[in-house]
């Protein structure tokens, strides 16, 4: 039986650039099954001219809204028309300030975008994506004991879009392809300073994964044992190996998303050294 999916509308109003609203947005939306949001994101409102353009579309498709706005007559007129129009309208971060004045005693700054300063967590993060894209897939893998984190695993087990994450964390990643027959560089066994970790899955979904990608390709010429599920199951034991032969970490990707993976990674990190700085 073909499953029927509901649409709705999500309007998500941001004085910054959206990134929370639209974060929490699917995280709510994730649990309802056949039901999926039609978003329009509506970043860097604030002012009266810029909140008219949200609200002729809100009025155009009416459905829920969700909004973070310091400016309270900005908050005050939004709600106001919402509670006209019949939609509802919500303050995503309105009970966690409240929660954050009353503990701590002292006044919200209301600061728009105040996440998104450059501050030295900002470069910080910029650095580490600028370390981890020219160390991609075993690129300079001679500065491994610069990284913060080493990352080896089997072709398609997300090893670039893992690191790619972690950057945006903050963290620098060095990732390296096991590919058999090929050693590992010595510079990632000499490295003392970062973490290194294994990633492998299941030969069932590396090898979905793999044909996926050589159809996609349209490519003929290629190593059938690429795809083949005894010679990659062989493959995944020689990274088993490998990893505990040298006492590295392992996780196995096979039902994690990218966002589990890095949380998994980060979890290693703060047990070996404690908070990341």
């Amino acid at each position: 039986m073909q499953k029927v999916t509901n649409y709705f509308h999500l309007h998500l109003v941001s004085d910054s650039t959206g990134e929370t609203l639209i974060t929490v947005a699917r995280a709510a939306a994730a649990q309802y099954d056949s039901i999926e949001a039609i978003e329009h994101v509506h970043p860097l409102v604030r002012n009266d001219r810029q909140l008219d353009r949200a609200l002729i579309e809100i009025e155009a498709s009416p459905g829920i809204v969700l909004y973070t706005l310091v400016n309270a007559e900005l908050a005050q007129r939004l709600e106001r028309f919402c509670r006209d129009q019949g939609a509802p309208c919500v303050s995503v971060l309105s009970p966690v300030h409240d929660v954050f004045r009353t503990y701590l005693n002292v006044a919200q700054t209301y600061k728009a975008g105040a996440q998104h300063e450059l501050d030295a967590s900002y470069f910080r993060r910029i650095d580490a994506l600028n370390f981890t894209l020219v160390h991609d897939d075993g690129q300079l893998a001679e500065d491994a004991d610069d990284a913060d984190v080493v990352v080896i695993g089997v072709s398609r087990t997300s090893k670039t879009p893992t690191s790619i994450y972690l950057a945006n964390r903050g963290v620098k990643v060095a990732n390296i392809p096991f590919v058999p027959g090929v050693p590992i560089p010595e510079s990632v066994f000499a490295a003392t300073r970062p973490l290194i970790v294994g990633l492998v899955a299941s030969p069932e979904r590396i090898a979905q994964i793999r044909e996926n990608r050589v159809l996609s390709l349209g490519s003929r010429a290629f190593d059938t044992s690429y795809v083949d599920r005894q010679a990659i199951a062989q493959e995944i034991a020689q990274m088993r190996r490998l990893c505990a032969d040298n006492g590295w970490p392992l996780i196995d990707v096979t039902r994690r998303s990218i966002e589990e993976t890095a949380a998994g990674i980060i979890a290693l990190q703060r047990d070996r050294k404690g908070p990341l700085a």
